[in-house]
This record gives structure tokens, sequence and C-alpha cells, in this order.
């Protein structure tokens, strides 16, 4: 998680949501991609972290299917997000922050409960929660703050 806190910082650098997402071999604890969120730099509304993450690993792998690895990303996944999780088959998923607005796996859609989910991941969220939320909440703060004197 710590990894995926430091590509968050780095995309809150870029002025994007700092979101961090890192795809991890969990038996052999190699680290097989690593992202940021990057769709205001991509011009592309799918470039949230996870995305960018399981296809950096995908193309790494030379395979789309990624199965027993395990995905770490500060934030709740979102509906777009689970389901790519799911189609890439990631075996695992861990979170940092709850998302109750955008997210999409214990809030909101819940992808992975909905009987048409092809490929349900084990989920852990709340690692390492106090500091992507306030890594969330100092952003957004700052945004805030600069859209008042605009």
């Amino acid at each position: 998680m710590r990894i995926a806190l430091a590509a968050a910082q780095d995309a809150a650098a870029r002025g994007e949501t700092p979101v961090g997402a890192v795809v991890v071999d969990a038996a052999s604890g190699e680290v097989i991609a690593v992202a940021g969120n990057s769709p205001i730099s991509l011009s592309d509304p799918t470039a949230h972290a996870e995305v960018l993450a399981l296809r950096a690993a995908a193309a790494r792998l030379g395979n789309y299917r990624l199965t027993d690895l395990t995905l770490v990303v500060t934030l709740e996944p979102c509906a777009m997000c689970a389901g790519a999780i799911s189609h890439a088959r990631i075996g695992r998923v861990v979170f940092g922050a709850d998302d109750p607005k955008g997210g999409g796996v214990f809030h909101g859609a819940r992808v992975f409960d909905q009987p048409t989910c092809h490929w349900r991941p084990s989920v852990t969220g709340g690692v390492l929660a106090d500091e992507s939320s306030a890594m969330l909440k100092s952003f957004f703060r700052a945004r805030r703050g600069k859209e008042k004197t605009a």
C-alpha cells in the first residue's frame, strides 16, 4: 500500500485526483505494475489508476488474465474499475479508503455482489485507510480553496 500511496502522491503532484494502484504477485511479492490516476493528463475518462495498472500488468505479462495477482489501490474501486478487475480475473483486491459516493465494491453498484458478475476476487478494505483518506481530503480542500479565489 505504501507504493500505491506514493503513486497517488505523484498523481496529486500532476493535478490528478490522488489515487494510486499497484499489481503485485502475492506469491513472490514482485511488483508487476504501478500507476496513478491520469484521466486529465491523458484526456481519457477511463485512465483511473486501477485500469492503468491492469493494462500495464497485462502488457508486461503478455496476458489479459491476471489470475492469482493482487491489486492494491488507495481508494475503493468505482464500478468501472470493479468491472475491469472482474474481467482481468484479479485474485485479490486490497484498498485503503472507502468511497461512499463513487465506490463500486462495498458501496454503490457493489459490482462483485451482482449475479451477473462472472469473477469475484477476494476483497480487503481499510488498509492504511486514514492515510489514503487524508491525502484525498487534503487534495480536494486545496482545490476548493483555489476555486474560491479564482
